[in-house]
C-alpha cells in the first residue's frame, strides 16, 4: 500500500444492529462481529467496517459519521506534525497484531484516522458496484486546511475551474476537496465516504425505504444520510 493514501472507510454509530440492518438492505452487505468491531463484506470481499460510538463521543454528542482512513509509513511522526501545525489528537492506539491507528483532526476540526500497518488492506475501487470508490473532504475554509495537510501528507492540491481542489500525492489524484457554506452542510467539517451504485434512483429508493434522506442532488450521484439522520455518505453511479 501506498503512503498518504486512502485506504478504508469505517461507520460510527449509536445503534450497531439497527446500522447494520439498513446498510445490508440498501448495499447487500453481510456484516460479521469480530470483539466489538463489526466488518462489512461485498459477498467475499471486504468493504468497509462499523463500530459502537465510545461513551466519551456519545457524552459530548457527536453524531453518527463514517471516518476515512489514510495510511502512513509512521504513525507517531505524523501525530507530532498534527500537533505543531494547529490539529488535534483524539485518540491514539497500538493494536496487537493489527497495526497504530490514531483519530485526528485537522484545524477546522474535520476528523479522520491514521494507520501504520500492513494488516488493513486498501479495501479502495474504481468502479465495482456496492463498494468503497471515493473519500472526500466538506470544509466551510479550503484556505484554513490546505498547508495543514500539505504538512502532514505531502499532498499537492490543484484548484479546479469549479473552485474544488483535487488533491494528488505522488502524482496520483486520490481526493478532492470542496468548500461547502455551513447553510448547506451544517456546522461540522467532515470527510465523505461515495459508494458506487449501478441504479443510483433505485438505491435512493431503497434508502428512504429504509429511514435515510437525500441531502443534496449532483448530475452523476447523490448525498444522503443513513437512518440516523447524521451519517453523510454519497452513492455514485459507476
Amino acid at each position: 500500500m501506498k503512503s498518504n493514501h486512502i485506504i478504508f472507510s469505517d461507520l460510527s454509530t449509536y445503534t450497531p444492529q439497527k446500522t447494520i440492518a439498513f446498510y445490508e438492505a440498501v448495499f447487500g452487505w453481510k456484516y460479521y462481529q469480530d470483539n466489538e468491531y463489526y466488518l462489512a463484506y461485498n459477498d467475499t470481499i471486504p468493504v468497509v467496517g462499523l463500530y459502537e460510538t465510545p461513551e466519551k463521543f456519545k457524552q459530548m454528542r457527536m453524531p453518527h459519521f463514517w471516518m476515512t482512513y489514510i495510511q502512513v509509513d509512521n504513525a507517531k511522526e505524523t501525530i507530532d506534525k498534527v500537533r505543531e501545525l494547529g490539529g488535534i489528537v483524539e485518540m491514539e492506539q497500538d493494536i496487537p497484531g493489527f497495526g497504530k491507528v490514531a483519530l485526528l483532526r485537522d484545524t477546522l476540526g474535520a476528523g479522520f484516522t491514521i494507520y501504520e500497518g500492513d494488516h488493513l488492506e486498501s479495501t479502495r475501487t474504481k468502479n465495482e458496484e456496492n463498494t468503497l470508490v471515493w473519500n472526500e473532504l466538506h470544509v466551510s475554509d479550503t484556505t484554513k486546511v490546505i498547508s495543514f495537510y500539505e504538512g502532514i501528507f505531502d499532498w499537492q492540491f490543484r484548484k479546479s475551474n469549479n473552485g474544488a481542489y483535487q488533491i494528488f500525492s505522488d502524482n496520483q489524484h486520490i481526493s478532492d476537496m470542496l468548500e461547502i457554506d455551513n447553510a448547506y452542510k451544517g456546522k461540522y467539517e467532515y470527510w465523505v465516504s461515495s459508494f458506487g451504485v449501478r441504479d443510483i434512483q433505485k438505491t435512493r429508493k431503497i434508502i428512504l425505504e429504509n429511514g435515510g434522506m437525500q441531502i443534496h442532488e449532483e448530475a452523476n450521484r447523490l448525498l444522503m444520510t443513513d437512518n440516523s439522520g447524521e451519517a453523510f455518505f454519497y452513492i455514485t453511479a459507476i
